[in-house]
């Protein structure tokens, strides 16, 4: 089992590295076919990826925060990061190709 950690941004690196976590291997951007079944992926990810986490057998964990609109896509410290309400939550999200006249 190995426990990723998905994310660019400084303020979360800094945070992940303070919590009881090990995490084996820190990447900035994801690739799904390094996942193996049992593995773990911590980070922000795209829908459509974080399937492919869970198709795999994988556990994806969601680095979830509540960024003030004035604050969205900038650079936050690991300070405002905390203030932000970081936390983790596991999600199994799983991929279905709809008929989109079935839903009107």
């Amino acid at each position: 089992m190995t426990t990723y950690f998905i994310g660019r941004y400084a303020g979360t690196v800094a945070w992940i590295k303070r919590q009881p976590i090990t995490i084996d291997v820190y990447k900035d951007n994801f690739e799904p076919e390094d996942i193996k079944a049992g593995d773990i992926v911590i980070g922000t990810l795209p829908v459509h990826l974080a399937a492919a986490v869970c198709e795999k057998g994988a556990t994806f964990v969601a680095l979830t925060l509540d960024i003030p609109k004035e604050k969205r896509g900038l650079e936050l410290t690991e300070s405002e990061v905390i203030e932000s309400n970081i936390r983790l939550c596991a999600f199994d999200v799983k991929n279905k190709v709809i008929d989109w006249a079935q839903l009107h």
